[in-house]
């Protein structure tokens, strides 16, 4: 009799003290990002004063009208993307030097210089046009995805073919363009997002998302040639395409954009996608894609891709990134203001696998790119777009920001902790019951808001449990 009691109050006491160890972690959860950079506007460094006076009057410099759209750091330097979505963008690709600013609020140096944005004539486009989305591989070299469009939200004009432009960091000369061949070039082609599969220096292979006319572009340096690839999860789901940020509520119908590269064993990679709109996250290896002929033969490649999972309700997600060191993919939600999470080796990908690192209805407007530096440290820039494209922008207001963490402190205490073992089935159970059903978002493996929200009938149900337990073993214990 003894014995059993004994063994019905261990169980109470270890469920107990597991209780005790998951609320207070969700109870820890926090928001690590603090902001680096912010600005009401982007300025310049301009040769001159002079220059910048001439710029602002002959309205080759609007300010009003830039935008940092992508971001990238490799070594000392910040790389920002601010494409020609409207007239009086002087650069679209600039950087600031890590270690020289004073000031949160620095003015950008052209990259690689001012020539480098400047029309020779009128009938000639710019070295480059209107980048979207960039990326520095670990051979230093910066891969700069060139839309080549001007005044996207005005008198749109094509300046150039979309095209890889490829730099040395050691030196900013340019190595390589490589324009996109007429056939992947579709009518609504629009390629915003590039990922950079660098295992080998000479045999490195880029991938480019179209998130207009969906697709995904593989392009071989060694080659020097690439091959466009069709499949039905890189469309967006029609249920997916409406979005409430700020106020201002708008539809967009876009398909694949978040790709994130995790590198494997056989020398290949996992490349992780998913449309803009949608809520979904999908995977395929990279020894897939880098078939040509097996890659571009839709029917028989089919099954290669994969269904992970939903983010749930408003989990629509724009970037994604993936920490080579900790096996985390970090993902921005603009419909939720927030970045978040996924540890790329849980089996699982639902609602309750996903951590939240951060969300703000100030400092995290539209997170808008997310990369981790060879550091190990996370970048985010939250920009406003719908804001700048839908209404207009508060110059007397902070509207772009540059946040940051190490990867250990922006993960800690979430569900992608890879200090944090995985909870016995009982507990993982008792977690559901706790937890709110009404969460939007996946809690920041759990956060103090989710500890106050929890009700009454949960707890209750959680103390029947225990209770239940109790009287059943001691039952026994008696009749035995």
């Amino acid at each position: 009799m003894y014995r059993c009691s004994r063994a019905a109050l261990m169980l109470v006491a270890t469920v107990s003290c597991w209780l005790m160890v998951l609320l207070p972690r969700q109870a820890l959860a926090n928001d690590n990002l603090r902001v680096a950079y912010q600005w009401s506007e982007i300025d310049f460094e301009f040769s001159s004063a002079a220059d910048r006076q001439e710029a602002l009057a002959s309205k080759r410099f609007i300010p009003a009208n830039v935008i940092p759209v992508g971001l990238e750091v490799y070594k000392k330097r910040l790389f920002l993307t601010l494409p020609r979505w409207k007239e009086g963008i002087p650069a679209s690709l600039a950087y600031i030097n890590l270690n020289e600013t004073t000031t949160q609020s620095p003015r950008l140096h052209p990259y690689p210089s001012w020539s480098a944005h400047k029309r020779i004539n009128e009938a000639d486009a710019p070295e480059i046009v209107s980048p979207f989305r960039i990326r520095a591989d670990r051979c230093g070299r910066l891969w700069v995805l060139d839309t080549g469009v001007e005044e996207l939200l005005g008198n749109t004009t094509v300046s150039s073919p979309t095209s890889l432009l490829v730099y040395d960091l050691h030196n900013d000369n340019l190595l390589r363009r490589y324009s996109f061949p007429a056939d992947h070039l579709k009518e609504n082609s629009f390629y915003a997002n590039i990922a950079v599969e660098d295992t080998d220096c000479e045999d490195t292979f880029a991938y480019s998302a179209d998130l207009g006319s969906p697709g995904l572009v593989v392009y071989s340096w060694k080659q020097q040639e690439s091959w466009r690839i069709k499949h039905h999860y890189f469309h967006p789901d029609p249920l997916a395409g409406n979005y409430n940020i700020s106020g201002i509520n708008f539809q967009w119908d876009d398909g694949l954009f978040g790709i994130a590269l995790k590198p494997q064993p056989d020398g290949y990679s996992t490349l992780f996608f998913h449309p803009l709109s949608s809520l979904n996250e999908f995977s395929v290896s990279t020894k897939v894609l880098r078939n040509q002929t097996y890659a571009t033969d839709a029917a028989a490649n089919y099954h290669e891709f994969k269904v992970l999972g939903s983010r749930g309700p408003n989990g629509q997600a724009g970037v994604a990134f993936v920490d080579q060191k900790t096996g985390v993919i970090f993902y921005a939600l603009p419909n939720l203001n927030a970045v978040t999470c996924w540890k790329t080796s849980n089996r699982a990908y639902t609602i309750k696998s996903l951590g939240r690192v951060y969300m703000s209805t100030v400092d995290m407007v539209f997170p808008n790119d997310v990369k981790v530096d060879d550091e190990g440290n996370l970048w985010v820039l939250s920009d406003r777009l719908h804001q700048y494209m839908y209404d207009s922008l508060n110059r007397n207001d902070t509207n772009f920001r540059i946040l940051t963490a190490t990867v250990k402190d922006a993960i800690q205490n979430t569900a992608c902790d890879t200090n944090i073992k995985p909870l016995p089935d009982i507990i993982t159970n008792l977690g559901d019951i706790l937890r709110p059903s009404t969460s939007t978002i996946a809690p920041k493996s759990g956060s103090s808001a989710a500890v106050i929200r929890q009700s009454s009938t949960g707890l209750a149900t959680v103390l029947v449990i225990l209770f239940t337990t109790l009287l059943s073993t001691t039952h026994v214990s008696r009749i035995s």
